[in-house]
C-alpha cells in the first residue's frame, strides 16, 4: 500500500505575527535603495535638462551667430538702440532666454543684463538658453541647424519664420552668414 503525503498547512500570516528576519532585510533594502534611486532619476533629468540640448549649436555655430549680429565686435557695449554685446541682446531676449547672469549677480540689479550680455562667454550662454526655448525650423527645409538659430536670432522666437530677403536689415545678416557659413 503507497501512502500519498499531503502537504502540510500553513496558515497565512496575521497582521499581529511578528516580521521574519527576512521581511525586515527586504523592508531596509527597500528604504535604502527607494531614496538612491529616486536621487539617480533626479540627477539624470537634471543633466539632461540643463545645457546644450539644442542639435547642431556647435561652437563654429555660436561664432557665426556672433559674427552676424556685430561681426563679432567683443568692445560693443550697450548703444542706444538697447541691444548689447557681441551677440546683440535685447532685454526681453535676456528675459526669454531665462535672466542668464555673471556668476553672483542679481537679477534685478538695474544693469546685471546688460553686464551678462557685454560678456563673450555669459552672452553665449543667454543664445543657448534661447535657442533651447524656441530652436524649431523656421525655414522649412525638415532640418534644425545653424541657419534656423540665425533666423531666431534676428527674427525673435515667436516669428522666425519670416524670410530675411524681406528687408534691407535682413539681407544684410543674410550676407553676414554666408561669410561664416558652416
Amino acid at each position: 500500500m503507497v501512502l500519498a503525503t499531503v502537504p502540510k498547512y500553513r496558515q497565512p500570516e496575521r497582521k499581529h505575527d511578528k516580521p521574519t528576519k527576512r521581511s525586515k532585510m527586504s523592508t531596509r533594502s527597500t528604504l535604502v535603495i527607494l531614496p538612491i534611486c529616486v536621487f539617480a532619476v533626479i540627477i539624470f533629468w537634471i543633466s539632461t535638462s540643463n545645457g546644450a540640448s539644442v542639435s547642431n549649436l556647435s561652437g563654429a555655430c555660436y561664432k557665426c551667430l556672433c559674427h552676424v549680429a556685430t561681426g563679432c565686435n567683443m568692445s560693443r557695449g550697450c548703444p542706444e538702440d538697447g541691444y548689447c554685446g557681441p551677440y546683440k541682446i535685447s532685454r526681453i531676449y535676456w528675459k526669454e532666454a531665462g535672466e542668464v547672469l555673471l556668476p553672483e549677480d542679481d537679477p534685478v540689479r538695474i544693469n546685471a543684463w546688460q553686464d551678462c550680455a557685454r560678456n563673450y562667454y555669459c552672452a553665449q550662454q543667454i543664445v543657448g538658453k534661447y535657442l533651447e526655448k524656441f530652436g524649431r525650423d523656421c525655414n522649412g527645409d525638415g532640418l534644425t541647424n545653424c541657419y534656423d538659430f540665425m533666423m531666431l536670432n534676428y527674427n525673435g522666437g515667436y516669428g522666425c519664420t519670416t524670410p530675411l530677403e524681406k528687408s534691407e536689415n535682413g539681407r544684410h545678416w543674410l550676407r553676414r552668414y554666408e561669410e561664416c557659413r558652416i
